[in-house]
């Protein structure tokens, strides 16, 4: 007799993740393979680089740090409070 085995959507979802991860060395091996023997089919050095570090400039986030944070708000402040005076001038 079976037992009634509900998977949940998070186990299916692990599953199928470590499976793409299979796949996915595989065929990063069989690449490889090509590769060394098609040299002529590989990219060309620059063009890897370029990839990669396109990739890695997409990736990075601009983070300020707290000093700077601080200035910016204060700044923003400052130019607020002249809007308001300017405005409360002008009615």
């Amino acid at each position: 007799m079976a037992k009634n085995r509900s998977m949940t959507a998070d186990r299916i979802r692990e599953l199928a993740r470590t499976g793409a991860e299979v796949t996915l060395k595989r065929l990063r091996a069989e690449i490889v393979a090509i590769e060394r023997a098609f040299p002529e089919l590989r990219l060309p050095q620059h063009r890897r680089a370029l990839r990669r570090s396109i990739k890695e400039a997409t990736d990075r986030a601009r983070t300020t740090s707290v000093a700077a944070g601080g200035a910016i708000s204060a700044r923003l402040k400052r130019y607020s409070a002249e809007r308001r005076k300017a405005r409360a001038k002008i009615k």
